[in-house]
């Protein structure tokens, strides 16, 4: 199937470039572009779309509110934000407001493309950087004597947990632990209603916070 795309950035120039990478490849359509957060939100009310690309510096409404914005009004679509800025606090501000993933408009020709298809997976997309700076701010929680998440999943729950964070598919875990594709549904399936959790990208995030997820 065709991922129907909203393309969101406040520079035109950066929209034809982006255009280009994505309607190059066979499943990723680009159906809709905008040039500020509202106007991508109202896109999204009025159009089906499947995942929305949304720059974080925009006019009237940022990226960032655009997507808390999204997740309220049409949670089916999925978000991964465009940004100039390799930077920390955007990073942590993205993933907050709900997207799957954070793509620097300095690496698009190398990561916009499976950045899209990941997030079309229900799987977070994080450049090299980011996942050193999760694990970083994991460990600084843990020096400054901030609380874990309680033991509330089985230790089998656990490991299928790990390897879903690591990126195994369900095919790939059957094999590792030597189950059945539909018992790791199951499992998988549990974790997300025991946590509260929506998605892969969630789960990543929980591991980091339990430390299933190795520095």
């Amino acid at each position: 199937m065709t991922t129907k795309i909203l393309l969101a950035d406040d520079h035109a120039l950066v929209r034809r470039g982006v255009r280009l990478i994505l309607d190059g490849e066979p499943d990723l359509q680009v159906v809709a572009e905008a040039s500020d957060g509202s106007e991508a939100v109202a896109v999204c009310r009025r159009q089906p779309v499947d995942l929305a690309i949304l720059d974080i510096a925009m006019p009237r409404m940022t990226g960032l509110q655009a997507a808390r914005e999204l997740s309220a009004v049409a949670p089916d679509v999925r978000v991964l934000m465009l940004t100039m800025y390799d930077n920390e606090q955007y990073f942590f501000q993205a993933l907050k407001a709900g997207a799957s993933g954070y793509v620097l408009k300095s690496v698009l020709d190398r990561d916009l493309v499976e950045a899209c298809r990941a997030t079309m997976r229900g799987e977070p997309f994080l450049y090299p950087g980011a996942m050193t700076r999760l694990v970083r701010s994991y460990l600084d929680r843990v020096r400054q004597g901030a609380d874990l998440p309680r033991q509330i999943l089985t230790a089998r729950e656990e490991e299928i947990l790990k390897l879903v964070a690591e990126g195994n598919s369900s095919k790939e875990i059957a094999a590792l632990l030597t189950i059945s594709v539909k018992t790791v549904e199951r499992h998988r399936s549990n974790i997300l209603q025991k946590l509260g959790l929506r998605d892969r990208l969630d789960l990543t995030r929980y591991a980091i916070r339990a430390g299933l997820l190795e520095p």
